[in-house]
């Protein structure tokens, strides 16, 4: 088996199929809670959807990792596509029938496929070698740019299709989302292949010999006793809970300071272009400089991002914001999963990153449905402030392990 180009195979298969999913999901996010407010009766339950969609996500992501090191990651990803395929088709009818208990449960299906979906930047790293692992998780991730570019272009058309077929406006997105997902499925099952499991156990063998053993492997506590993989974690939970915190509240505070909504698109755009337009660059510091030191900057970028948001309501302060808030989350998101694939056998991959993204998932779910609250208790400013401060925690951890590690004795 030629291990260079298996590697490279599965990376181009995983970078379509993140594109295709990450189009399919910001596609439906315009009416989402359209959809929400009018089959629930209620303006006040607008999020409610969005807040199942979370928590499917977070509590599906350790059940996807185990079925990824039962199933295998081709069989799990398929399996996880076509979910989000078959929630897309639910919210159709739950539109089309006026039913919001039946709208709820595609949104959970969403968020079951998504979570499967993220697990994909692990499955790149995985058939890597250690030096190039944050290069691969940074290309899977940069898929995500994609999405955000084509999706709410294909928002606005879906809905005007729907129409022409006398189907209501609103289910338009969704059926673009079935075919997406459709599609991505469809990638994964006739080019995700050899199994990447089976590379990742040969590149182990070859490459990390330390972390390819043959037996059951450590538990996700013990895993987490180990500095670096406690450090890996603790950089993505708090960079997606800063993350979440701002961005959800962002267009609110820009509301109630009277900008059209032209304006409020516009700082999330920069937000968005922040998150996933330099993912090639994180990933090459994370692999040349290390997965520490970019950590670090991360955290620190995210308190320049919480410092600058509070300084002025206006569009550009708030863009840079924005845009260093998306580009710190970057950097910890990259560097710390490169750094918790370092640390993990073959054995041990699937349940600890899906146990990771369980975390994450529930961070997110908690930083969003708190994030009113907190706005509404503090402020905007105080709220940015707060952010910046809990970014010192990753911040202190990155520098507190790559001071403690090991100086390498050169011969």
């Amino acid at each position: 088996m030629d291990l260079t180009h298996a590697a490279r195979r599965i990376t181009r298969t995983l970078f379509a199929a993140q594109s295709l999913a990450s189009a399919a999901t910001v596609a439906i996010f315009p009416v989402v809670s359209i959809i929400g407010a009018r089959l629930s009766g209620r303006p006040s339950w607008a999020g409610v959807p969005v807040m199942v969609y979370l928590l499917g996500q977070a509590f599906s992501a350790f059940g996807w990792g185990q079925l990824m090191d039962r199933l295998g990651r081709r069989g799990t990803l398929v399996l996880g596509l076509l979910l989000g395929s078959a929630g897309a088709i639910i919210a159709v009818l739950a539109v089309q029938r006026e039913t919001f208990p039946l709208f709820l449960l595609a949104s959970l299906f969403v968020g079951f496929a998504v979570s499967g979906v993220q697990l994909a930047r692990f499955v790149a790293a995985e058939v890597h070698p250690p030096a190039e692992r944050a290069r691969a998780i940074s290309t899977v991730v940069l898929g995500g740019t994609v999405g955000a570019i084509f999706g709410p272009l294909l928002a606005g058309t879906a809905a005007r299709a729907a129409k022409v077929v006398a189907l209501d406006e609103l289910s338009g997105p969704y059926l673009v989302t079935t075919g997406l997902f459709a599609i991505a499925a469809l990638v994964v099952f006739a080019l995700l292949h050899p199994e990447p499991r089976e590379v990742g156990a040969a590149i182990a063998a070859l490459h990390d010999p330390a972390h390819a053993g043959n037996g059951p492997g450590r538990t996700v506590a013990e895993i987490l006793r180990v500095p670096a993989a406690f450090v890996a974690v603790t950089a993505m939970v708090f960079g997606q809970l800063i993350m979440v915190m701002l961005m959800v509240i962002t267009p609110l505070h820009m509301r109630g300071h009277e900008h059209p909504l032209g304006s409020i698109s516009f700082v999330i755009s920069a937000h968005v272009v922040g998150m996933y337009a330099f993912s090639i660059i994180s990933g090459r510091l994370a692999d040349r400089a290390g997965r520490g030191p970019v950590i670090a900057a991360g955290a620190a970028v995210l308190i320049l991002a919480g410092l600058t948001a509070r300084l002025s309501p206006q569009v550009l302060p708030l863009s840079v914001a924005l845009f260093l808030l998306g580009l710190g989350w970057n950097f910890c998101y990259v560097a710390g999963s490169s750094l918790l694939a370092d640390q993990l056998s073959p054995q041990e991959r699937g349940r600890t990153q899906g146990f990771n993204d369980l975390l994450i998932g529930l961070t997110s779910a908690a930083g969003s449905l708190s994030s009113g609250i907190v706005f509404a208790g503090i402020g905007y400013g105080a709220m940015a402030l707060v952010a910046a401060g809990a970014a010192l925690i990753p911040l202190s951890l990155a520098a507190w392990w790559q001071l403690r590690r090991p100086v390498p004795v050169t011969p």
